[in-house]
């Protein structure tokens, strides 16, 4: 499966994990969802024009929550991997 699409589909898992989180903060919400529209964004784009920044927000999301929400902890670590892979 192309990275593209495997970038898709890990926006998509993450998104359906926030709505199984009602328990999530808001602004941790927020700023997840904000995170996601991001990649979305990024998916738009040119290869090679996306910001590396974005592993590094989805990485730093991971390590926040590794131990509260381990499943999105691991889903934002899968994007963290394909980004990396098509070396962003």
């Amino acid at each position: 499966m192309p990275d593209r699409e495997k970038l898709k589909q890990q926006a998509d898992i993450v998104s359906k994990q926030l709505e199984e989180h009602p328990d999530l903060p808001l602004e941790k919400r927020q700023a997840l969802e904000k995170l996601v529209a991001d990649l979305n964004f990024q998916l738009q784009m040119e290869p090679g024009a996306q910001s590396p920044s974005i592993a590094d927000d989805f990485n730093k999301a991971a390590i926040e929550f590794e131990s509260s929400h381990p499943g999105l902890a691991g889903a934002f670590r899968n994007i963290v991997t394909t980004l990396g892979s098509m070396g962003i």
